[in-house]
């Protein structure tokens, strides 16, 4: 094989990588610097070392980046993906907040964004998690219902001609959606800890799959927290989408939506425009990146 093929990052553990060549081989291939800086999805060029090994030697443009970050440490999740789907579940019960994170982030790459209330056979969660939902349908975000037994097909129509990242708390059932889509993937999948109300990670990597018919999947480790630290102040407030025909309305340029006089957002809130609940998630997350910021700035 020739220096410098191009090829896609299908799996991503450690400094290690799994790339896919465009002629279906494989490689395991390393990187030649000691910090990695790569993702899931992300276009590489590679050179073999072995039959089966190689190392990257460049990497390609990207078209999007989604990774979390605090005020200490980045975590890259998928790259060139068009679509984040966020998949929770009837149960175990799941976090508005961090539906809202991962919301965020998307908005932030401009990339299409997909809600599915997975388990939706489980009915005795199912008006609670849909009640959960409604603020985000409200605001135009899709959600669907699915069940991987049964109602899968609805996804494999919203993932056809989509790179698609499927991200979400553990035990929501990324994996077993991934298995029902793709039976081959044989993706691991464990039971739900009742006790522990929240479900065991299965997923220990991010893993990239060729959806048939069309379209590809990315798997993605089950999230508990998903830091913002990435984003500016401006950033955020654009990536909650209501806020945006008011944003630079106000009568000063760097209020903060507190009590400044003449702020467009507290008048939008104030007459019900905007949500009471979601203007207060973007004040949690507006408060944690001042002391991201402010914490990095102490190092």
């Amino acid at each position: 094989m020739k220096s410098g093929v191009d090829g896609t990052i299908v799996a991503a553990f450690g400094r290690q990588y799994e790339v896919e060549l465009a002629d279906g081989a494989r490689l395991l291939c390393f990187t030649r610097a000691k910090k990695s800086s790569y993702a899931c999805g992300d276009r590489v060029q590679v050179s073999a070392t072995a039959p089966d090994q190689g190392v990257i030697e460049r990497l390609l443009d990207r078209s999007s980046l989604l990774y979390r970050e605090d005020a200490f440490k980045l975590k890259l999740i998928a790259a060139n993906v068009t679509q984040v789907a966020i998949v929770v579940a009837t149960e175990p019960s799941f976090s508005p907040e961090l539906i809202t994170r991962c919301l965020c982030a998307a908005e932030d790459q401009e990339v299409k964004t997909l809600i599915i209330l997975n388990k939706a056979d489980l009915t005795g969660g199912l008006d609670a998690a849909r009640a959960l939902l409604t603020p985000f349908a409200a605001l135009g975000y899709e959600v669907i219902e699915t069940c991987a037994k049964d109602t899968v097909e609805i996804l494999r129509s919203r993932l056809a001609g989509e790179t698609s990242l499927l991200v979400g708390q553990s035990g929501m059932g990324k994996s077993t959606l991934t298995n029902a889509l793709i039976p081959e993937a044989d993706a691991t999948t464990a039971t739900i800890s009742t006790a522990l109300d929240s479900g065991r990670h299965t997923t220990t990597f991010s893993r990239l799959y060729r959806l048939p018919g069309g379209g590809t999947l990315i798997d993605s480790p089950g999230l508990q927290m998903f830091g913002l630290a990435q984003l500016t102040q401006t950033s955020l407030a654009w990536s909650f989408r209501e806020f945006r025909p008011f944003l630079g309305q106000c009568r000063f340029r760097d209020c903060r939506h507190e009590a400044e006089p003449g702020c467009a957002l507290q008048s939008a809130l104030s007459e019900k425009t905007i949500s009471p609940l979601r203007f207060a998630q973007y004040q949690l997350l507006r408060d944690e990146l001042a002391r991201a910021h402010q914490a990095r700035v102490g190092h």
